[in-house]
């Protein structure tokens, strides 16, 4: 089972908790139903049973509806800690009235958070725009993914101001507040001042000198802001940040537009690479599932 979700569709009243569930056990579902198995082992609350091990942990729901015999890990065999980063920057309400970049991020951030949780794992969040705004603790308890999930919730709701990026400072401060190795998840649209793409790096790089891991997932909507796709008509764009405004008919700068923009992923993807930092792009209107398998292949690296 796939739960497919539209971004574009979900409405502001949606509980988020509920649809997270929902997301995970479909995927979960979809993982031991595949003929990758040997994947499917990677989700860490389960591991296959071998011969000669005590059967007093064996799950047997699973087994029904596998037919193959995995028994249940428990808090002390994993000790992962993660810290989910989001951008709340304005730039992150893109598209109206979908505001498709923010809740896909908050949604995608509210499944892996309870997968984390299934998984026995901690997992923290640290939420930012020009500054940190949000930081809470990092567990593993049920009422602390309550908490989470609440905090979500509200982010999912919230109506959107005028809030610039500070990626390349707010990243430091992250990397400094973070006491022990972990594995540290963004969520951002990386649309910073291009005099700070270089500080940004920096600050990435900081985080993977103090020994954490690093998956950054590049969420956009790749039809407008990738390849510039508009009705050929004029329009009125505005800089969500600065407010600035803009008028201009498509046809006149795709070219340049698309030219300039592959340059700069092609620049974002080579320097995360040179970095070890697994770079995602992530488009709001592809299946959530990719973020998911995504945190799964980077923790099977991390054993």
């Amino acid at each position: 089972m796939k739960l497919e979700i539209d971004i574009n569709a979900i409405k502001e009243t949606a509980n988020i908790e509920l649809l997270a569930k929902q997301m995970v056990e479909g995927f979960i579902t979809g993982l031991h139903k595949s003929p990758y198995h040997g994947f499917s082992v990677e989700f860490a609350e389960h591991s296959l049973y071998n011969f000669g091990d005590s059967t007093r942990n064996i799950d047997w729901k699973v087994y029904a509806k596998t037919d193959r015999l995995y028994t249940k890990k428990f808090e002390e065999e994993t000790n992962l800690r993660c810290h989910i980063v989001l951008d709340t920057s304005s730039s992150m309400y893109y598209p109206e009235p979908s505001l498709g970049k923010i809740r896909f991020s908050v949604l995608a951030s509210a499944a892996l958070a309870y997968l984390l949780h299934k998984q026995r794992d901690a997992v923290g969040l640290f939420t930012f725009s020009d500054q940190i705004t949000f930081q809470s603790e990092t567990r593993s308890t049920g009422a602390h993914l309550h908490n989470l999930l609440g905090h979500f919730q509200r982010l999912f709701e919230e109506v959107p101001e005028h809030q610039a990026t500070a990626v390349a400072q707010t990243l430091h401060e992250i990397a400094d507040k973070i006491p022990r190795r972990s594995l540290v998840i963004l969520f951002s649209d990386m649309l910073h001042n291009q005099k700070d793409e270089q500080e940004t790096f920096a600050a990435l790089q900081h985080l993977k000198h103090n020994k954490h891991e690093v998956l950054v997932f590049h969420v956009n909507d790749s039809q407008t802001e990738h390849d510039f796709d508009f009705e050929d008509r004029p329009y009125k764009f505005q800089d969500l940040e600065s407010g600035e405004i803009v008028k201009l008919s498509p046809a006149e700068v795709q070219s340049s537009y698309k030219q300039q923009m592959k340059e700069y992923m092609t620049e974002l993807q080579l320097k995360c690479s040179q970095l070890k930092i697994d770079f995602i792009d992530c488009d709001i209107h592809q299946s959530f599932d990719n973020v998911l398998s995504q945190y799964l292949i980077k923790r099977s690296k991390m054993r």
